[in-house]
């Protein structure tokens, strides 16, 4: 089969930090043997497209098409993709790439790659360091955003990214499986694994939050405390299984920590962030018991610094991790995650709403503004 070459198609495209996302045309060169050809159809809006449209985060360069949550089809399959069982025609969801050579990769855990941001944020090929999109007057558009670049009609794929999809009628909820609904279940379900005696609270219950929450509540844990600053937000964390709500803006004296360690009879065994406030971060000690677990998963501000009391560590035994991508691995984790949804323990239909992509704007400011969980863009 002969892959094709200079593909029009168009893309929401940023030209320079703080620019709006611009429709454009595009040219897609040739499709190599080692990528897939994805007709994107669905692409969940993520917080961390803020950050990258804003030039926020280290190694992203202009112009650029971001979304690193896609759904779509496959047009064209190379004859070097490993995965023999992907077919023209697979529906299939996309994730985070990995260099696939480092010993984390090697090792099956290629949320830990060595180079994760380089490769992911860099939007480049990892082979040779090029963009396989141009606009019309031949600039090179960076389009390998997390080996996806899902804001583009038409995308030339990692195959290390590609997902098999069995269920194409929950194409649009199962978008952000990628992404943010990986990292807030992934959080739970791979790396802190709670058990039924034990307590979780959750900070931030955006979708990385709420899906966190609905993970936690699938596995019975005796307490799960559901904390942001948005009353909204906890009565859905309330409605997916949290046991407490609490919004720690009028937590009185004492602030959350207290509040916590009153709801938890003494401290949770695990804390995790899922905003990326500095503020946030270091209060999750405060909120622990003994021998409890630490986590963040949210992005925090650039070069800042997290400042944490010593005494944590050593009087109390607490322990911090830090979780990318929910510690997964995307073609092993994200058919969980589907049957998990197709059994009714993992409702993330319920958090998102679909988006024309000519709407585009209208769906970031909403995301922008809480005013939806998961904004889906359709490439109707």
């Amino acid at each position: 089969m002969a892959l094709p070459t200079n593909l029009a198609t168009e893309a929401l495209v940023v030209h320079k930090p703080g620019d709006r996302f611009e429709m454009k045309n595009i040219i897609l060169d040739q499709v190599r043997s080692d990528e897939v050809l994805v007709e994107m159809k669905y692409s969940g809006i993520c917080q961390t497209d803020n950050l990258l449209q804003a030039g926020l985060l280290p190694g992203v360069e202009f112009p650029a098409i971001f979304g690193h949550e896609g759904a779509g089809i496959i047009r064209a399959l190379g004859s070097d993709v490993k995965d023999k069982s992907l077919q023209l025609g697979d529906h299939v969801l996309l994730s985070f790439n990995v260099c696939g050579k480092c010993k984390q990769c090697i090792a099956e855990n290629p949320s830990c790659c060595h180079i994760h941001s380089p490769v992911n944020v860099g939007s480049v090929r990892l082979s040779d360091g090029s963009t396989p999109a141009r606009l019309e007057d031949g600039t090179p558009v960076r389009s390998q955003c997390f080996g996806q670049s899902s804001f583009s009609r038409m995308s030339v794929v990692a195959e290390r990214s590609v997902v098999k999809c069995p269920y194409p009628e929950s194409l649009p909820y199962y978008a952000p499986l990628g992404c943010g609904f990986q990292t807030g279940a992934g959080t739970v379900l791979n790396t802190l694994k709670p058990d039924k005696t034990q307590s979780v609270v959750i900070f931030g219950v955006g979708s990385v939050g709420l899906a966190a929450v609905m993970a936690a509540a699938y596995l019975q844990v005796k307490q799960l405390v559901a904390v942001d600053v948005v009353d909204e937000k906890l009565a859905i964390a309330a409605e997916f299984g949290a046991t407490d709500v609490v919004n720690s803006k009028t937590c009185g004296e004492g602030g959350v920590g207290a509040k916590i360690r009153e709801l938890t009879d003494g401290g949770a065994d695990f804390a995790i962030d899922c905003t990326g406030s500095i503020a946030v971060i270091e209060s999750l000690f405060g909120c622990l018991a003994p021998r409890g677990t630490a986590t963040s998963v949210g992005v925090p501000p650039p070069s800042s610094v997290v400042r944490i009391e010593p005494q944590a560590f050593l009087l109390e035994n607490k322990s911090y991790i830090g979780v990318v991508e929910g510690g997964s691995h995307p073609q092993k984790f994200i058919p969980k995650l589907m049957e998990l949804h197709q059994q009714g323990h993992f409702p993330v239909d319920k958090l998102c709403k679909v988006y024309s992509v000519r709407d585009f704007e209208t769906a970031l400011d909403d995301l922008r503004h809480a005013k939806v969980v998961k904004p889906i863009i359709y490439w109707d």
